[in-house]
């Protein structure tokens, strides 16, 4: 079997081609992809080269982790059948490519345990519970605090604060410094951060990834206020220990989201608590690949691009 799918042969060189499948096994399903998201943070690392050395890495690779598709075939003990619509993670089912994430392909095959079905009415807006569920973590996890202070208004950012708002937290407010970036805010204010004379924040959630910001914000924390780090930090971070001493600042990583928080999320939506409207930005063919990933990396206007693969599945 074989498949259509994106491939970065190397750092700055992508193209859309055909590749061999692996054969499915008992526990597997077949899924005929019809969207995947573009991330313009993890990717782009893959994108330039500049992706540490995890376990799969190299070229040539399938990227991907924000597939929505429907079941061509399931297998007994999933509960899932044909036309079943499921967000997949990402896969690891190609011959001589590498699946790192592996999902921006036309037809995956892929375990049933790590699919999550959608209902049909969400379509394309599947591909947001990967960073849904990952904000959903940021400030939800064990030991969490929900942020009144969010920096950063791109679309993790975003989904922080619906979601900070979804499970009863006061409004955030939200830094960023890119005017065309300030406006879609639901229920909250997006200020310029140079115009916030606040010193007291209790949480703050940086979705920025930007290395230089920590003593900046421990500058702005209460007393034994936290920082949590949502970004994904490509250099070395540091800060001056004296400002967090005297405030007795903790600092927390948030890592890769749970079952628990896709579970979470889907509940979120499925009572109307969590909004995905105006999320997603740009849609291309995949056939438009190479021309996608270019706006997705380098559009500040793209918060979210979609490959729509409904005609090569």
């Amino acid at each position: 079997m074989q498949t259509m799918a994106v491939v970065l042969e190397k750092p700055e060189q992508l193209a859309l081609r055909t590749v061999d499948l692996t054969e499915a096994g008992t526990n597997d399903i077949i899924v005929d992809v019809e969207w995947s998201g573009i991330s313009s943070g993890t990717e782009r690392l893959l994108w330039t080269g500049r992706m540490p050395p995890f376990p799969g890495m190299g070229y040539p690779l399938v990227p991907g982790y924000e597939t929505v598709g429907t079941v061509s075939k399931g297998c007994r003990s999933s509960g899932l059948h044909e036309g079943d619509r499921v967000f997949v993670p990402g896969a690891n089912c190609f011959h001589d490519v590498k699946g790192l994430f592996g999902g921006a392909a036309s037809r995956l095959i892929v375990p049933a345990a790590r699919v999550v079905p959608l209902e049909h009415r969400l379509g394309e807006q599947g591909v947001l519970f990967a960073l849904a569920a990952t904000a959903h973590h940021a400030i939800a996890g064990d030991g969490a605090r929900i942020p009144d202070l969010i920096v950063g208004h791109g679309i993790v950012g975003r989904l922080i604060a619906r979601i900070a708002i979804a499970l009863g937290g006061p409004a955030p407010t939200v830094w960023e410094i890119n005017p065309t970036r300030r406006a879609g805010a639901t229920g909250y204010d997006v200020i310029d951060p140079a115009t916030d004379e606040r010193r007291n924040y209790d949480a703050i959630c940086d979705a920025s990834g930007a290395p230089a910001l920590l003593d900046q914000l421990i500058g702005r924390l209460a007393k034994r206020g936290e920082v949590t780090l949502a970004g994904f930090y490509e250099e070395p971070l540091s800060f001056n220990f004296p400002p967090a001493f005297m405030r007795e600042a903790r600092i927390r990583i948030a890592a890769e989201w749970s079952r628990s928080d896709i579970e979470a999320v889907t509940d979120l939506v499925a009572t109307g608590k969590l909004n995905l409207d105006g999320l997603i930005t740009n849609r291309e063919k995949a056939e438009a690949a190479p021309d996608a990933y270019r706006t997705a990396f380098n559009d500040p206007t793209c918060l979210k691009m979609v490959l729509d693969w409904r005609h090569l599945a």
